[in-house]
């Protein structure tokens, strides 16, 4: 992680192939998906390039609930959101906001501890299920 916040995993597939193995591992933990935004198919609809760029919102009231009840203006990074893209020497990444330091931005007590840590935790297994981390 950065002090910005985001954190990058180097995904062992395409953009589409990488966001389409995340709905996978998201619906498959329960959670919902809201939409996928291809930012590059917008920029082609203008005229415009731009590497391939994916985004991805999902979430489930039950993690996002208990931030927004701490702390409502919380609501403002919540459903997560996941982007996968394809930097300039082809390699892909799939960036996502830490949970952590969301919690840090938002003031969130420890009344939203366990939540914050439970999405966090979700977050790792999701990610490196679509990149393929650790796999051979």
């Amino acid at each position: 992680m950065t002090e910005n916040g985001l954190v990058s995993v180097e995904s062992r597939f395409g953009v589409a192939e990488t966001v389409d193995r995340l709905v996978e591992a998201v619906t498959s933990a329960g959670l919902r998906v809201f939409a996928r935004i291809d930012h590059a198919a917008g920029a082609h609809e203008v005229g415009a390039a731009l590497r391939p760029t994916e985004l991805l919102i999902f979430g489930h009231p039950k993690g996002g609930t208990p931030l927004m009840q701490d702390r409502q203006l919380a609501g403002i990074d919540l459903p997560i959101k996941a982007l996968a893209w394809e930097d300039e020497q082809g390699k892909v990444w799939l960036s996502y906001n830490d949970t952590h330091w969301l919690a840090g931005r938002h003031g969130l007590s420890d009344a939203s501890r366990d939540a914050v840590a439970a999405i966090a935790a979700g977050m790792q297994k999701v990610v490196a299920a679509a990149a393929g981390a650790g796999q051979p």
